[in-house]
């Protein structure tokens, strides 16, 4: 699994933070950041649900 976030596209929700705090993190603008772009395994369960909450879908997944 390999993690990409839009910082672009990003609205600053937050969620992925909420969802993800191992993965995700938010900069001083609110704006997403990545902790790692290859989260462990037993955390995709988590990481797949930031993706699916976030509104501005910055968030995408490469599975392999």
């Amino acid at each position: 699994m390999r993690l990409n976030a839009d910082r672009d596209r990003c609205i600053g929700s937050g969620l992925c933070v909420l969802a993800a705090p191992g993965a995700f993190d938010q900069d001083d603008d609110g704006v997403v950041s990545l902790k790692t772009a290859t989260p462990p395994p037993e955390a995709a369960q988590d990481v797949r649900r930031a993706a699916t909450l976030c509104p501005a879908l910055a968030i995408t997944i490469t599975e392999g």
